[in-house]
């Protein structure tokens, strides 16, 4: 591709290391998949990054756990102003590309504190927290992840509404299909699923069915593509060639304006060709030589940026 641009739904970079010994600065240390120093010069980058709260905890501590990483982003930020801007809005993130900056956009994985009080929403919104999921792999009070069969439990459901109140995007990727049919008949705005992969490709429970994908491509949601191995194939080590698969088959259910990419960087062990944020302009052009220079531009970056704008 002749210049790259990239918004990357989901990353783990925030949370990565919790080795007191390591570099407290995540979002600058060469050792993160996604790091500021790792992106190419050149390219203008949006990385949301996540808060993943583990699952476990009591609500309590992660509500303690998520403000702790909170001002960690905070701090981050003021220290990395010269090449990083946090941003809130589809505005703020062309500002910051404007200024040369990487746009860094705040997230909670597993916003299970809500249990504890879904007044906690509001502080999100103070803090500029754009996308929340309810839960993680297991159960909290909000539902269940995929390693559990429960949907959404009547709190879970009115979080969605106190979270859309707030003007947060809802993300679906580690809910169960219980629990996914539960936001479907709940929702009332547009929400995204910002790192799952197809089920009809690769069968893990982690990624989405057609008929989920029909559903989400239908309320103009968004589906950012998993780089994590065995969501992308059942054996082995994968390649560009299998993200492809995923990408075509989901822009042949009516994808085309509903499909991004969520890395999962510093969430999971990423194959060689994806495990580090520079080699992302790679797959757009494989993206671009398979697929189309318009279709590699929706994916890598527009379809997002347009999703924040709309909603």
């Amino acid at each position: 591709m002749p210049s790259c641009t990239v918004f990357d739904l989901h990353c783990d970079t925030l949370t990565a290391f919790m080795d007191p010994t390591r570099c407290p600065d995540t979002l600058i240390d060469p050792a993160s998949a996604f790091a500021l120093s790792r992106i190419p010069r050149g390219v203008r980058w949006c990385q949301c990054c996540a808060v993943f709260i583990p699952d476990g905890l009591t609500e309590e501590e992660a509500w303690g756990y998520y403000r702790f990483h909170r001002d960690r982003f905070f701090r981050q930020m003021e220290l990395f102003s010269a090449c990083a801007l946090p941003c809130r809005t589809a505005e703020d993130v062309e500002r910051a590309w404007a200024e040369g900056k990487t746009a860094l956009i705040l997230t909670v994985e597993n916003a299970s504190f809500l249990g504890g009080g879904l007044s906690r929403a509001e502080e999100l919104r103070r803090d500029g927290v754009r996308i929340a999921s309810l839960t993680w792999n297991g159960p909290n009070a909000l539902g269940s992840g995929h390693e559990t069969e429960e949907g959404l439990s009547p709190l879970g459901r009115d979080a969605i509404g106190a979270l859309e109140d707030c003007g947060i995007f809802l993300d679906v990727s580690h809910l169960n299909d219980g629990g996914l049919r539960d936001v479907l008949d709940v929702a009332r705005r547009p929400f995204l699923a910002t790192h799952s992969n197809a089920r009809a490709i690769c069968p893990h429970p982690r990624n989405l069915t057609d008929e989920h994908l029909r559903e989400l491509i239908a309320r103009g949601c968004l589906v950012g593509l998993n780089y994590y191995s065995p969501f992308l194939r059942s054996e082995g080590e994968a390649s560009f060639d299998d993200l492809l698969r995923h990408a075509r088959h989901i822009l042949d259910l009516g994808g085309e304006y509903s499909l991004g990419l969520g890395s999962d960087f510093d969430g999971a062990d990423l194959p060689p060709c994806l495990d580090g944020c520079e080699k992302v302009p790679q797959l757009g052009a494989v993206l671009a030589n398979q697929l189309g220079y318009g279709a590699a531009e929706r994916i890598l970056w527009r379809n997002a940026l347009d999703f924040f704008a709309k909603n």
